[in-house]
């Protein structure tokens, strides 16, 4: 049976002790471990999104040796995966080859929710209904767009004026993708509620929450995103790129797995922050944001510019990343390997 086979057919329910074992594994560098892991977060992105809570709890607990270990309910509505999707999947793992962009990952990860079987949608909306952190989507309506031109008349150091210095020095999108290009308007309310809703916010969450634009903290937010309420893309960006380093780059699965735990915790542990109304928010300093609504910005073990330096840094800077990367290997490996 091919890796690809095998990993399809794992591609189902788990349960916290499997999950623990898997980490162990992994941290150990062992196939097997890397297979478990994206296999559980490719099930809770394309076909259980109720268990994702449980699913990563686990994960991010017995990788970082804290946290919530609850049970996975074996009982949760689920979509099948059916071969149409998995040709799709593996088709955004292959584009890696040829390398990808922020655009281009994007676009491809997006591209995969056409893919998914059509009850997914119905799941999915359910559980935006009801998660804790997405309760008022139902009844919330679909933000217009943002000025972010009047944004550089706020205040010095304000959120607003952060927000259109990081756009505009950028040439950031404002809203990352279209809402009209996606086609946002045909998903169930609560769905075009938190689809648009994050992507308008997605800069916003970036400067409050403590994430920079570096590619290591891209994958972070989107962590930290999914943990706070059902983001569908976001688990579908992990489990993608999960996909990515178990098939294609298994050396990085350690890092990718660090920070992925990382900003999961942070998430869980940070208060909603898609209850806040944050055009109330444009002319107050980041910093009283942050007191008010109790929140405490990322950090993470490795450096925010991780995957910048590595690409382009002097051959001394490589040398000298590449021990900081081994020393924090070799700590890892002291955990116990799971039987």
């Amino acid at each position: 049976m091919t890796e690809r086979r095998q990993l399809q057919q794992m591609t189902r329910h788990t349960d916290a002790r499997a999950l623990a074992r898997a980490v162990a594994q992994a941290k150990h560098g062992r196939r097997e471990g890397r297979q478990q892991l994206t296999a559980a977060m490719a099930w809770v992105a394309f076909a259980c999104p109720a268990a994702t809570e449980a699913v990563v709890d686990n994960i991010a607990a017995a990788w970082l040796g804290r946290g919530p270990t609850p049970e996975v309910p074996d009982d949760l509505p689920e979509a099948p995966l059916e071969e149409r999707f998995w040709e799709a999947f593996w088709n955004v793992v292959d584009g890696h080859d040829e390398g990808y962009d922020a655009t281009s990952i994007t676009v491809a990860v997006a591209s995969l929710g056409a893919a998914v079987h059509p009850t997914f949608g119905d799941i999915s909306d359910q559980l935006a209904q009801t998660h804790p952190g997405s309760r008022n989507a139902i009844r919330n309506p679909v933000p217009g767009y943002t000025d972010i031109d009047a944004l550089a008349h706020c205040p010095e150091g304000s959120l607003g004026r952060e927000l259109n210095r990081l756009l505009v020095e950028n040439g950031y999108d404002p809203e990352v993708l279209d809402r009209n290009a996606i086609a946002l308007s045909e998903l169930p309310h609560a769905l075009e509620y938190l689809n648009t809703r994050i992507l308008q916010m997605h800069e916003v969450w970036h400067l409050v929450a403590g994430y920079r634009t570096t590619g290591s903290h891209e994958i972070a937010i989107s962590a930290f995103q999914l943990a706070q309420f059902p983001h569908n893309y976001s688990a579908m960006f992990l489990a993608a790129g999960m996909a990515i380093a178990h098939c294609k780059e298994p050396r990085t699965f350690a890092i990718l797995m660090q920070i992925i735990c990382e900003a999961w915790q942070h998430g869980r542990e940070t208060p909603v922050m898609m209850d806040i109304t944050w055009e109330e928010e444009w002319d107050a300093q980041i910093e009283d944001i942050r007191a008010r609504h109790d929140i405490t910005p990322y950090t993470s073990i490795f450096p925010e510019d991780l995957m910048e330096s590595a690409g382009e840094a002097s051959l001394f800077k490589k040398l000298r990343i590449g021990l900081q990367l081994l020393r924090w290997h070799r700590q890892l490996q002291k955990a116990p390997l799971a039987a």
